[in-house]
């Protein structure tokens, strides 16, 4: 049998607007993997913000995290492969969000670290409150982002979010340009930066591939920009009728919305 792989982003996607899995989802999910798909999740979320879902669907597979920064293996609770951004860019950054005014949360080796609380980190931080304590993610506040860049073993990414979102748009150009940084959209008032060549769609074809498996047998759903690059690469890209329409555009399929049982309307029309 042709080993077949089915890719999910969560937020926007596999999760609902209330951070949870529809049961329909989940039960057509658990079907898949009995078939013999393998079920890879692959988000722009550091991986200690996954663990309730990992763990839901009970899967053996690393988990693509931060855009495709890096890949963590949870049964050995380490990192297997990751480009982080190198700490003079990181800085930089750091220092062009200081003069725009702009707010950033720094994805760090098993933490996300902020200066100040906005509307993303308490949102955040409330949803981490309802989890069990085993599976809440950790949102440190620091005295200066810079000083922190400097003390741990790595960056993996910034979310930045402001209330204008022409000053984020603008800013995002800005960094893309004059720090060579990757800039994705993860949702429509958060943009993700990276180390520049980071990216769903090639961390997920650098895994498929050392499967001995090919892109071809990969099935991907997503809902917004940073999704584009998986999409494309898998053999099958399905996008949420909720994305953004730059992604359905580039999308081969486009389905129901996160908040219908689109997905599992999906997997059971075509590939069960």
């Amino acid at each position: 049998m042709t080993t077949r792989v089915i890719a999910l982003d969560l937020d926007g996607t596999l999760l609902t607007p209330q951070k949870t899995f529809l049961p329909s989802s989940l039960e057509a999910l658990m079907r898949a993997k009995e078939a013999g798909y393998k079920l890879i999740i692959v988000t722009g979320r550091h991986h200690v913000a996954i663990h309730p879902f990992y763990q839901a669907l009970a899967l053996d597979t690393p988990a693509i995290c931060c855009n495709g920064t890096y890949l963590y293996d949870y049964h050995a609770k380490k990192v297997l492969e990751a480009d982080p951004m190198p700490v003079p860019k990181a800085l930089q950054l750091i220092e062009m969000l200081n003069e725009y005014d702009i707010h950033g949360l720094m994805y760090v080796d098993d933490a996300m670290l902020y200066e100040r609380p906005t509307g993303h980190v308490i949102r955040m931080s409330q949803w981490a409150q309802t989890l069990p304590q085993a599976q809440r993610p950790v949102f440190t506040q620091v005295g200066s982002l810079s000083q922190a860049a400097q003390e741990v073993n790595a960056v993996w990414k910034f979310a930045l979010t402001d209330e204008n979102i022409s000053k984020l748009q603008d800013f995002a150009l800005n960094v893309g340009e004059t720090l060579a940084l990757e800039c994705e959209w993860s949702w429509q008032d958060q943009v993700d930066v990276a180390r520049h060549g980071n990216s769903k769609g090639k961390r997920l074809t650098q895994w498929v591939e050392s499967q001995g498996w090919s892109m071809q047998d990969v099935v991907a759903f997503g809902d917004n920009q940073n999704d584009i690059s998986m999409l494309e690469a898998a053999g099958t890209g399905v996008a949420m009728g909720n994305a953004v329409e730059e992604v359905k555009a580039r999308a081969n399929v486009v389905i129901g919305e996160n908040t219908e049982d689109s997905i599992a309307q999906f997997i059971y029309s075509h590939l069960l």
